[in-house]
């Protein structure tokens, strides 16, 4: 009987290696699925509310007496809010799902055409609006190209592309992906874009950044 195939998550893969846990905190067996559904409610949350920001990152650090959020955003701006009202606001509603003191951390991201939950989260809106999806990957790969800090890109879109009746997948690539080499610090995400009369697409993105052996500790 012939089985599928085993995937594994490109950045779930290196952790150790070159990437660092999103959840950085300890907790004893009886904590730990507490604490667990909770950092996945402060994920959705976040998602949710700096939607219109770029999240690319969500890193959640448990200290003895409060919880630090760090949050990496492509428009700040719309994070911090007029006279600091937006993250006001989003810190109070964190300090109420938490029910503990939060402490967050803004970070801008300078080069949102590389990292691959922006850019997979781009093509999906573009998706959604009935842009071809080819031309769409096309521009994606091109614009990561043209900042001369990535090895390589490939970006899949699968689904009734342009409504057809049968599922396929359009690929496009430009550089090396080594999937399997540990040592390559390979940025991934997966995104499901809902397509007018076309149904559900699925965005995959992977970026090449070059070889690094090691991952900051913070």
């Amino acid at each position: 009987m012939a089985r599928g195939a085993h995937k594994v998550n490109p950045v779930g893969f290196r952790i150790g290696v070159n990437k660092n846990w999103n959840s950085r905190w300890y907790a004893s067996k009886e904590d730990y699925a507490e604490k667990y559904l909770s950092d996945k409610k402060v994920n959705a949350l976040v998602e949710e509310k700096l939607k219109q920001a770029g999240v690319a990152s969500i890193v959640i650090k448990r200290l003895i007496n409060k919880v630090l959020i760090e949050i990496s955003v492509a428009r700040p701006g719309v994070v911090i809010g007029r006279g600091g009202a937006g993250i006001n606001a989003l810190k109070e509603e964190l300090t109420k799902l938490l029910k503990t003191n939060v402490d967050i951390k803004i970070f801008e991201i300078k080069n949102p055409d590389i990292i691959a939950k922006l850019v997979a989260e781009n093509i999906a809106q573009q998706c959604e609006r009935r842009i071809n999806p080819k031309m769409t990957a096309g521009k994606a790969v091109e614009a990561a190209k043209n900042t001369g800090l990535v090895k390589g890109i490939e970006v899949w879109i699968g689904g009734r592309i342009k409504g057809a009746e049968m599922a396929r997948r359009e690929k496009v690539r430009w550089g090396v992906v080594p999937r399997h080499t540990i040592r390559a610090d390979l940025d991934y995400a997966f995104v499901e874009a809902m397509v007018p009369q076309a149904g559900k697409h699925g965005i995959k993105v992977w970026i090449n950044k070059g070889e690094k052996s090691s991952y900051s500790i913070d």
